[in-house]
This record gives C-alpha cells, sequence and structure tokens, in this order.
C-alpha cells in the first residue's frame, strides 16, 4: 500500500492510503487525490506501480513537479521524461515553489503484501490486464488447439515458414507476417531484441503494419512501459483500455492504441525480446488472440536463435576462408631469425623488437618504402602468443576513405549503393591477433577518429550499424612520413599520434647497411631460380660490387626486383655479369666507385675504369666500333688500339 501525507499546501492536512494504482493527483474533485490548491493544475500527476516500483509522472502541469530525496531536490522535467522512481521517504513537490503542495511517500510493505492477496496477483490496476500466460502455459495452450482442427492447422501453416528462414531479417519479417495471418484485429506490430553488447537494453529490430509497410520512426510506438511490465511479470500479457492501464503512457495516447498483446521471446528462462502487438483501430482483442501470439513467440524465438547460430558459422566460415587466404600468401611464417641482416643497425632493431614482442603495446615502424616494414611486422605478431590467430595488413594510401573505411571494419546490408549483404571488416577478421596498418600517416582524419576509439575502447562500429561490437586485436602500423611534422601541419592528430607511439621502430635504408646487400641478392637469387627452375652460378665480383656501391632508392623492394629481373634473362650455368645488371647500376659514377681502394697501383686501377667503359660502350651500340668510337670522342684506329691493349 501506498500512503501519502499532505505536509504543506492546502487548508485541509490529511492522509491518503491508497491500494490500488493509478493514482492521479490534482485540483480537480475526480482525481484520486484532490487538493485545494491555486497551483496545482486539474491534472497534475499519476503514480503507477510496476512490479515493487512506484513511479510518480508530471502531466505536462503548468508549474511542474519535483521530488525531495536526502535533502537534495531532482526537477521531473523533460530531461527525464517527466517521470521518476519514488522511494519510502520521498517528498513530492507540486506546483509552486514558493508555496508548494508536499507529500510525504510512505511503502507499507505489509498492507501491500495483503491487498495484492486480496486482489488475486497482478498487483496494480488488475482490472485492465484482461489475460496473462507465462511460459509454463504454453502446453495447455497447444492442448486446447488438438481440438480445434482448423485452427490448429492455420496456426501450423502460418508458422511454418518461420522454419525456412536462415536469415535474421528474414525472420522478423516472417514473423510480423504471422502474427498479421493468425490476428485478424493486429493492426501494428513492433519486435524488441537485447542488444548482444548491453543486455539491459531492448532495441528495435522491426516495427510494420499490417499492409506490410515498415513504420516510420515517428510512428514507432514501442511502449517501455509495456515492456517493462513484460519483463517484471515475465508473461504474455493482454492488456484491454491500453492507455489507462499504462497510466497514460504518451507513446500509448500519441498512437491512440485501443488494446495490446505484449510477449516474450523465450529462449529456457532468458528472455530475448518481446514482441508487442497493437489494435490502433476499433475493436478488442480476446483471450484466444494472446494464446495464438504464445505459441508465435515459442516459433519466432526459436528461430531467431537458428538464424542467429547460422549467421554465426557463416562469419566463422568467412574467417576460415580469411585465414586460408591470408596464410597462404605467408607460406612461410616470418621470424626475426629468418630475416636477413648482420649489419649492426638491423641487429639493433631486432634487439628492440624482442622486448616488444608479447606485450599489447602499439609498436609504429618508420622507414623509407621498401626497407621490410611488413615483414618485421608480421615477424613480431608470428613470435608471439597471438601466433595462432590471424595477421591482417592493410594499407591506409590504396583506397579512397569511404572503401578503407568498409574494408577495417566492415559494413551492414544497405549501408550505401552497393552494400547487398553484409560484410566482416578487418578488424573483426583480426580478432585476437594483430592488424598491420602500412602508410598510416595517409589515413584520412574522419578514419583516424574511428582508429583512436578502437584503441582506447577495443570496439568497432561497422558502417551502417548501430551497436559496437569489442574485438581484441593488436595494432602495429607503418610510415614513410615524418608523423611529427604531418601533426604539426594540422594533417594527423596528435592524441591519435601518442597512441601510436608507444613503441617507435626506425628501420634503416638499404644504402645505410651495404654489408648486408650481397645477403640479400643471393637471398633473392635462391628464391627466384627455384620459382623459375633455373640454375645461376651466383654473381661475379665487378656484379657484386655494382649491386653494394648503388644508392638504392626504392631499398630492399628495388633489390628484389632487380635480381628477379635479372634471373629472367640469366643463361642457366652462368654467373651474373655486370652487363647483366640495369644501366642505372652501371652508370660511370657507379663504375668509378666500383674499383675498390687499394687494390693494385693507381695506373691498374684506372686500367680497370678504362676497361669497363670501352665494354659498356660497345655493348650499347651492338658491337658498332664506328659509333662507339664516335661516343667515346676517339678515331676509329684510336678505339682498335685500345681494344687491342685490353684484350676485348
Amino acid at each position: 500500500m501506498l500512503v501519502l501525507e499532505v505536509l504543506h499546501g492546502t487548508a485541509t492536512q490529511a492522509v491518503f492510503e491508497c491500494r490500488e494504482t493509478p493514482i492521479t493527483i490534482g485540483r480537480a474533485a475526480a482525481n484520486t487525490i484532490a487538493l485545494d490548491n491555486v497551483h496545482l493544475s486539474s491534472e497534475h500527476g499519476t503514480i503507477r506501480r510496476e512490479g515493487n516500483t512506484h513511479i510518480y509522472r508530471d502531466l505536462r502541469s503548468t508549474n511542474g513537479s519535483a521530488l525531495e530525496r536526502a535533502g537534495h531536490r531532482i526537477a521531473i522535467d523533460a530531461t527525464r521524461n517527466f517521470e521518476c522512481v519514488i522511494e519510502h521517504g520521498d517528498v513530492l513537490v507540486l506546483g509552486s515553489l514558493k508555496q508548494p503542495v508536499m507529500l510525504r511517500v510512505r511503502v507499507s510493505q505489509r498492507s501491500e503484501t495483503s491487498d495484492d492477496a486480496e486482489a488475486g496477483s497482478d498487483g496494480a490496476g488488475t482490472e485492465h490486464i484482461i489475460a496473462k500466460r507465462a511460459i509454463g502455459d504454453l502446453p495447455s495452450v497447444a492442448t486446447q488447439l488438438e481440438h480445434d482442427p482448423v485452427s490448429a492447422l492455420r496456426v501450423y501453416k502460418a508458422l511454418q515458414r518461420l522454419s525456412a528462414r536462415v536469415d535474421e531479417g528474414a525472420t522478423l519479417a516472417t514473423t510480423a507476417e504471422a502474427i498479421f495471418e493468425l490476428l485478424p484485429r493486429a493492426t501494428h506490430v513492433t519486435i524488441l531484441l537485447r542488444a548482444e553488447v548491453d543486455r539491459d537494453k531492448y532495441v528495435i529490430a522491426t516495427a510494420t503494419q499490417r499492409d506490410g509497410q515498415a513504420l516510420a520512426a515517428s510512428d514507432v510506438r514501442a511502449s517501455r512501459s509495456v515492456l517493462r511490465r513484460v519483463l517484471a511479470d515475465r508473461a504474455g500479457l493482454l492488456l484491454a483500455n491500453a492507455a489507462q492501464e499504462l497510466s497514460a503512457s504518451q507513446s500509448i495516447l500519441a498512437a491512440n492504441i485501443q488494446s495490446t498483446i505484449a510477449v516474450p521471446l523465450w529462449r529456457g528462462e532468458d528472455i530475448i525480446g518481446v514482441v508487442q502487438v497493437d489494435n490502433r483501430s476499433s475493436g478488442m482483442f480476446l483471450e484466444n488472440d494472446l494464446e495464438v501470439m504464445l505459441l508465435i513467440a515459442s516459433q519466432a524465438a526459436l528461430a531467431i536463435d537458428n538464424a542467429r547460430l547460422f549467421a554465426q558459422v557463416t562469419r566463422a566460415a568467412d574467417q576460415a576462408r580469411g585465414e586460408n587466404s591470408y596464410l597462404k600468401q605467408r607460406a612461410h611464417k616470418a621470424e626475426f631469425t629468418q630475416i636477413i641482416g648482420e649489419a649492426a643497425s638491423m641487429k639493433a632493431v631486432l634487439s628492440q623488437l624482442e622486448r616488444v614482442i608479447n606485450t599489447r603495446a602499439t609498436v609504429c615502424i618508420e622507414g623509407e618504402t621498401g626497407t621490410g616494414k611488413e615483414l618485421i611486422a608480421s615477424a613480431v605478431h608470428y613470435q608471439s602468443v597471438r601466433r595462432d590467430k590471424m595477421f591482417v595488413a592493410q594499407n591506409c594510401a590504396t583506397l579512397p576513405e569511404h572503401l578503407l573505411e568498409s574494408e577495417l571494419f566492415g559494413h551492414k546490408r544497405g549501408a550505401f549503393t552497393s552494400a547487398d549483404s553484409d560484410k566482416k571488416g578487418l578488424f573483426e577478421l583480426a580478432h585476437g591477433g594483430t592488424m598491420f596498418l602500412d602508410e598510416i600517416g595517409e589515413m584520412p582524419q574522419p578514419l583516424q577518429a574511428k582508429l583512436l576509439r578502437v584503441l582506447q575502447e577495443g570496439t568497432i562500429r561497422a558502417v551502417g550499424a548501430v551497436e559496437e561490437k569489442a574485438i581484441d586485436v593488436r595494432i602495429i602500423c607503418a610510415t614513410n612520413r615524418d608523423l611529427q611534422a604531418e601533426v604539426d601541419a594540422g594533417r594527423f592528430r596528435q592524441d591519435l599520434f601518442y597512441r601510436l607511439m608507444v613503441f617507435p621502430i626506425r628501420l634503416p635504408p638499404l644504402r645505410e647497411r651495404r654489408e648486408d646487400i650481397p645477403l640479400l641478392a643471393a637471398h633473392f637469387l635462391r628464391r627466384f631460380c627455384d620459382e623459375m627452375r633455373v640454375v645461376v652460378d651466383g654473381f661475379t665480383p665487378e656484379a657484386l660490387l655494382a649491386l653494394q656501391h648503388y644508392h638504392w632508392p626504392g631499398n630492399i623492394r628495388e633489390l628484389e626486383n632487380e635480381i628477379q629481373r635479372v634471373v629472367i634473362g640469366a643463361e642457366p650455368q652462368q654467373p651474373i655479369d655486370i652487363g647483366m645488371l640495369s644501366p642505372k647500376l652501371r652508370s660511370v659514377d657507379a663504375a668509378a666507385t666500383r674499383t675498390p681502394a687499394g687494390e693494385g697501383t693507381l695506373k691498374e686501377q684506372m686500367d680497370q675504369v678504362e676497361r669497363w667503359l670501352l665494354t659498356e660502350a660497345l655493348r650499347k651500340h651492338d658491337n658498332n666500333k664506328t659509333r662507339t668510337a664516335a661516343t667515346l670522342g676517339i678515331t676509329r684506329e684510336g678505339l682498335h688500339k685500345k681494344l687491342a691493349k685490353f684484350g676485348i
């Protein structure tokens, strides 16, 4: 029982004992609690009961309402949707703040229990709940249908279509179709499902009307009061005169709902959603309609579970295919022991990486294009405890913004014109593993904000999705830009910069580790010879010297491409000679640096250079001595003398 004691604001002080709700408060005589105060509206507010909770609602009164609790005053206004839970000891403050009506709230548990026993079991407002059915009533409902073969056949045919649906959206649509087919009085159907992340939150999954058209957002009237009542009672409810039963709920009143059926979607003892069926025209739902809805809900819950399970299996298959694709591209997993590098600068890099392998720290690899940043990132992954999960790489400079967002975070069907199905993003594919973001400095700023959220919250949101999904991904990034300069120029977020620069690593360019060039060249030579099934007898000393003294602006990638080109044109069983290398490697500047210091006298070293120049000039002119002599600025006779001198 609820006891309201008038403390201030009326000439007559009184105590009101209220055994039933709704309780109306106002100046008009027809109210449950009629109070003579000019500052009150005729119908100022109501109190309703939901389970063991009492809720006060201000009916948009002229002077408003408030609540005093523990010395603090709480305004019951639009920020609270004009509602507030009231508890034992609270004081309602109604009307003018200068001369308010003040009502102390007392909840008598003993009286409430006895009242409930007298009322039957429904507590407040039982005269408007026409029927209530729990999940335990389902067998008796099915038994009743056995005695009505015509109705049983209609129900069977309507629900049979649910078993053929494997998509959640199609399952929800078929459920609504079955409801409209079996309940002729139904005009609108709304299905709410529990959110996957926030299990206390229920979101509208579908809302439709009898003609099959989806409801506009402004016309969706899924009442929070209905949802709370179903969850509290854990039963399906048939409410007649819905507006009065739900204490003037704004969503019920605005839709002119005459009667409502609301049933939970059960998964065992768990409620995964609620189906609300409205009658917004003439006539009322019958008790038999509630029983039919109980059957529909039981089959719909099973079908929704099956659809979600099918989706999970499909996602797992997609992930497996994705894993196979990525693993095939990386048949040889990179490890630090397989990385070629004897230079001191490379040994220092590998030593640093050993310390960060099994941490969650974000690694940012800086270095010029072609220095092997992805190889290093792959090695960190496959040496870590995440090695059994995916290593996924994406170059941020290769796709426009909207495609890159879809690639990284995925998208929902219908999110944009070409999105004809759901797509899992690379972050979700890499769950439990490592995500490598190459050229991070090229990432558009809107996506930088989404990446920052991944680093801060560990969640992603697909394009077109309303819910976030938790992921566990370690991020390794790489850049050939100066990120600090990008921050200073306003092209890169400073907060993201600090998140990424937890453990920066600089890879040296190939020109700073020339002693590794012969090792790398030999490695690529073996690889391409195996691929092309040819046997090449290594490099000549001159060819190796040319490789070592070239400045390699494209770094290791350029060296790899050079060796591949050479192997294609190589003669079997013959060494790679300097003449087979690209012209840029045989330039005059390179030739001058190719003669090692300290090997012979100055004249002997100059003779080596001159011999090489003569050989190159002849090769360029296909051994045409006249053109060769003209190019070198000497006579044909002079050319013959020099060729004879060097035995060419």
